[in-house]
């Protein structure tokens, strides 16, 4: 029998693939048989984890070639393998809104928190597991990329803890100083096209009755960005999506501006209290998607 695949989201981030690693090794320590996979090849930020913990990316899948899969860090069918509805999800490890249904009974653990690794930490806590060494560093990054090194608005008084705890595991001596080595190595958008830039960290949502694709690329330097301005709209208008937003964000400083393709630009003014101005929005103090930029978009429309 085929083992169960564990995986996240499409476009993978450094939390879905540690927590897809980690979700699967945890999984087989007690009594399970799985594999971790992943829908798409790790980003530069990932890499960087990956690479200095010494750890072969998961293999590559668009579609499930088992009859069970467990889901981390999404829990929705645009986000998720092709042929979702023809396998059987077991489990799912998310801190994101919930929107799966099914028909048969699953392990879930959901929880409003910085990172799936957060929660995955405690998992391993409750079920007596040693995380190894390799897994707690990429976990530490996992936590360290989707709460931005405890700045982030999603932030909780449970992801601290676990990041000082899998630092030490993975012997990471200082890991502000690793942490943002991490996020600076996920910030050079130099050699990627501007196809890579919006579609790297994007998420597809049904709001109101619109389609929208929402991409983030984290930065330096937000203008730099812009100079792209002509070619990333161009980008944005080939894949055929009804609102596009493009969220750049400044890590250093915790800012963010968003270009907007689409025919709802009052709304999205008003959603955030800023107007477009050559179809860009100033979005100050505003760094996660998940917290401040899809509520207020649910809000609005």
């Amino acid at each position: 029998m085929a083992k169960t695949l564990v995986f996240g989201h499409k476009n993978p981030d450094t939390d879905t693939i540690a927590s897809a690693i980690a979700a699967s090794y945890l999984l087989n320590e007690t009594g399970n048989d799985t594999e971790a996979v992943a829908q798409g090849t790790p980003n530069a930020e990932t890499q960087f984890a990956l690479d200095y913990f010494a750890t072969a990316a998961p293999r590559v899948v668009s579609s499930a070639d088992t009859d069970t899969v467990v889901l981390v860090d999404h829990n929705e069918a645009a986000q998720s393998v092709d042929n979702l509805a023809d396998v059987t999800v077991t489990g799912i490890y998310d801190h994101h809104k919930f929107a799966f249904t099914n028909s048969t009974p699953l392990y879930i653990t959901a929880k409003p928190w910085g990172s799936v690794a957060t929660i995955l930490y405690y998992e391993f806590k409750q079920a007596d597991v040693e995380i190894p060494s390799k897994i707690a560093g990429l976990m530490a990054s996992a936590i360290i990329s989707d709460t931005l090194l405890l700045k982030s608005p999603t932030t909780t008084t449970y992801d601290k803890p676990a990041l000082e705890e899998l630092a030490k595991i993975a012997g990471i001596e200082d890991y502000e100083k690793y942490g943002l080595a991490l996020l600076k190595a996920g910030t050079d958008l130099s050699s990627r096209t501007d196809k890579d830039l919006i579609d790297g960290d994007a998420k597809s949502f049904e709001i109101g009755g619109h389609q929208f694709r929402i991409g983030q690329v984290n930065t330096v330097d937000i203008d730099d960005v812009l100079s792209r301005q002509s070619g990333i709209e161009a980008a944005m208008l080939s894949e055929g999506y009804e609102d596009f937003l493009f969220v750049i964000t400044d890590i250093l400083n915790s800012n963010s501006k968003a270009v907007y393709l689409g025919d709802a630009a009052e709304t999205i003014e008003s959603a955030f209290g800023s107007k477009l101005a050559n179809n860009v929005l100033d979005l100050p103090g505003v760094v996660s998607r998940k917290k401040q930029v899809v509520p207020p978009l649910e809000k609005q429309f």
